[in-house]
C-alpha cells in the first residue's frame, strides 16, 4: 500500500519536469513514463521513455544504472546488450564494427 511506502514520492503539477525532460504529451496534458540515469556529473547517462501503457522494469533499470557506473570508471570500455556485473565488455573500435558478436564470445 502507498500509505507504507518508505521513499519519497514526488509530482510534477505544473508539467515543468515532464517539459524539461520531453516527456510531456500537449494533446493529453498526460507524461510519458520515463525513466532517467543522470550521473553526478549533471549528464544524462541513459534514458528510456515508454507509452503510457508500458509499464517498465527495474531490473532492467539497475542494470543500467550498474553499466553507467562501470562505464565511468572504465571509459575505454563498453558495456553490450545484456550486460552484467562482471560479464566481459568491448573496446570499441572501427574495426569492431559489425563484429560484436564475435568479440563477445
Amino acid at each position: 500500500m502507498l500509505a507504507n511506502a518508505k521513499y519519497i514520492m514526488g509530482a510534477d503539477p505544473t508539467r515543468k519536469v515532464s517539459r524539461l525532460f520531453g516527456v510531456y504529451d500537449k494533446n493529453t496534458g498526460l507524461a510519458l513514463r520515463g525513466t532517467f540515469i543522470i550521473n553526478p556529473e549533471g549528464v544524462l547517462a541513459a534514458s528510456e521513455v515508454n507509452y503510457y501503457n508500458v509499464g517498465r522494469n527495474i531490473a532492467e533499470t539497475l542494470r543500467k544504472l550498474k553499466a553507467c557506473v562501470y562505464g565511468a570508471n572504465h571509459p575505454a570500455e563498453a558495456c553490450p546488450a545484456r550486460w552484467e556485473e562482471g560479464d566481459k565488455t568491448l573496446t570499441p573500435s572501427p574495426d569492431m564494427v559489425g563484429h560484436v558478436f564475435e568479440a563477445l564470445e
